[in-house]
């Protein structure tokens, strides 16, 4: 259904500005259906090895397709095997999307396309550099020094005239454990990309740490800690996660309590929320269930 609403919201936006017959729309097409035969080998090929050989297909013909004139309106719809997020104010969009050698080691890619008034292809690659990257929680990168994850949600908030675009992802990490991410993506002076910055305030916390670049969540694989948007509370809510083995250094036992934490954008910052359940009782409000696979990218059955 949202893809069908998504291609109406296409249509109009082609019809009011013209741009659909400066697309080639017959050559896109065509690309998006080499794309939809390749993308599910990068899941579900048995082999390693060409698991990776498609993920390098994939990527080059990608890149071919977005060199074309205003691709950054052809929506790629069937592509289920990759994220596809535009920004809430179509400045720009994300691809993101993973290769695993096996279960423990997993690699993301992905791109951000510009939208550019003559059609022209700006794209800034994301070159993943997670597990170089020591202090996260205090580190602010580009896109060539991407923390990743898959992209499920985008956000749009302003403040002082900056806007800062809060992306929420998942991070499939290791075999023992899954983390869910949230990352602030700004724009310097240039039109470069900006990944984090210390807006993630914990002073009304009972005890207060320092504020952080970005956030995110580690817990037990299979867990299905949660992490939304949500819509009435103007929140970001997450599980409340403890050690189910009372071993609270080792994040792979960490699973939901059944308690809620969450952050609220006030005066330019993500200010944390420890006890989101007792906030929304006070609203008259409970925390809304989600599908276990929120977040997640199914993998595509053959055949």
């Amino acid at each position: 259904m949202k893809a069908i609403f998504f291609s109406i919201a296409l249509f109009l936006i082609f019809s009011a500005t013209g741009q659909s017959k400066k697309m080639d729309v017959s050559f896109l097409k065509s690309k998006e259906d080499s794309l939809s035969l390749i993308g599910p080998e990068i899941i579900n090929a048995t082999e390693a090895s060409k698991r990776f050989k498609a993920d390098s297909q994939f990527t080059r013909i990608l890149v071919r397709a977005l060199r074309s004139s205003y691709s950054f309106y052809f929506p790629f719809d069937s592509l289920k095997s990759i994220s596809r997020i535009y920004a809430p104010d179509s400045s720009f969009r994300i691809f993101t999307w993973q290769v695993s050698r096996d279960e423990d080691l997993h690699r993301r890619h992905g791109a951000i396309q510009m939208n550019t008034t003559d059609g022209s292809l700006k794209l800034f690659p994301l070159i993943e550099r997670s597990n170089l990257i020591s202090q996260q929680e205090d580190t602010i990168t580009n896109n060539e020094w991407w923390i990743a994850a898959i992209y499920y949600k985008m956000l749009l908030n302003s403040y002082n005239g900056k806007k800062y675009y809060t992306l929420l992802g998942y991070d499939e990490h290791s075999i023992r454990s899954t983390m869910k991410r949230i990352e602030v993506l700004t724009f310097d002076k240039e039109g470069k990309p900006v990944f984090g910055e210390k807006i993630f305030d914990f002073g009304l916390d009972s005890i207060p740490q320092k504020n952080q670049t970005r956030y995110w969540i580690e817990y037990k694989k299979n867990a299905n800690a949660r992490m939304q948007y949500d819509e009435d509370l103007k929140m970001i809510i997450y599980d409340h996660l403890i050690s189910e083995t009372n071993e609270p250094s080792k994040k792979y036992t960490y699973i939901p309590d059944g308690d809620y934490e969450g952050f609220k954008w006030e005066n330019g910052k993500w200010r944390h929320i420890e006890k989101v359940f007792t906030y929304k009782l006070q609203d008259g409000q409970a925390p809304v269930e989600v599908p276990k696979t929120e977040g997640k990218l199914k993998p595509i059955k053959k055949g």
